[in-house]
């Protein structure tokens, strides 16, 4: 396109564990309106919200799915609780793992040979799906953060079938502080999910793009 995507002007996430409310006060530093919603309404976590994410509002899932990005932060077991006609047509954000050593095996996961985000993009099929955000820790998301040209300025790779969308994702974990690295398509997010190099550490720019290629290389698996 001849003319650059801009970046989002609000920010809507689904889930108030540690991983969402870590991205929402994060979203509230670099600037961003933030929305907030659970499976529960929004009255009964409005006071969570106050407390936690100061500044963010509680809103139900219907709403916080009209944020010109929503982040997906549900624990992924319970994936199937989110509706499919709420996200579509939206650029999403999906930082949810799956994760065997931690959350537990999940045969759904462990039988299909797709990554974790391509079965989330498929149930929700009308979604504009990125994966980013999975591989940094909620509590290091809001202290890695550095400006535009800091020399150390930590990398987060984004994964996706959808230009437009990865376009916004990349100017919004730009404005968060980090340096976006586009991986490829979405099955490409194998190469920063949990066992991976790119999972357990942290890259700069340079160094993330030249793990990505290694791990995305034919002969890299």
């Amino acid at each position: 396109m001849s003319t650059p995507i801009a970046g989002p002007r609000s920010i809507g996430i689904l889930g108030a564990g540690r991983v969402g409310t870590a991205v929402a006060r994060q979203s509230l530093k670099a600037g961003y309106p933030v929305k907030i919603a659970t499976a529960k309404p929004a009255h009964e976590i409005s006071m969570l919200v106050d407390i936690v994410t100061p500044g963010a509002r509680a809103v139900e899932a219907v709403e916080a799915a009209t944020a010109d990005l929503v982040v997906i932060a549900v624990p992924l077991h319970k994936y199937r609780s989110l509706d499919p006609s709420l996200l579509a047509g939206r650029s999403v954000i999906d930082v949810m793992n799956y994760w065997a050593p931690i959350d537990g095996q999940i045969d759904e996961f462990e039988a299909d040979p797709r990554t974790s985000s391509e079965i989330i993009q498929a149930f929700l099929p009308e979604a504009r799906l990125v994966k980013s955000l999975n591989h940094i820790g909620y509590h290091e998301l809001e202290e890695d953060g550095k400006q535009v040209g800091a020399a150390d300025r930590r990398a987060l790779a984004l994964a996706g079938d959808h230009d437009e969308a990865k376009a916004m994702v990349t100017a919004y974990l730009d404005r968060l502080g980090y340096d976006p690295v586009d991986a490829g398509p979405l099955s490409a997010g194998r190469a920063f999910q949990p066992g991976t190099e790119i999972f357990s550490g942290s890259h700069t720019a340079n160094q993330l793009q030249a793990v990505l290629a290694a791990a995305l290389a034919p002969s890299g698996h």
